[in-house]
């Protein structure tokens, strides 16, 4: 009988925070869109909070680091991946 497989889990992505929730960024799984976010300060290692969600759901704002408030559609945020 062959063993179990081991499950599968994604990883976690901004977009998967509550609100008030804080992350550290693990990496950037788009290439395309890797370089805007990094501009605008979404470096591995740096930790965010999700700060608030517009009523139908998008965009999201993020406090990045603690020392500024960043609006981010949900399929960007979708591609910043989280530490476990």
């Amino acid at each position: 009988m062959p063993a179990p497989a081991a499950p599968t889990t994604t990883p976690r992505s901004v977009k998967d925070l509550r609100l008030g929730e804080t992350g550290t960024i693990c990496c950037l799984n788009d290439p395309e869109m890797a370089l805007k976010l990094l501009e605008m300060g979404c470096i591995p290692g740096t930790k965010v909070t999700l700060n608030g969600r517009a009523p139908l759901g998008c965009p999201i704002t993020l406090h990045v680091d603690g020392e500024y408030t960043l609006s981010l559609r949900v399929s960007e945020a979708a591609t910043i991946l989280l530490k476990d």
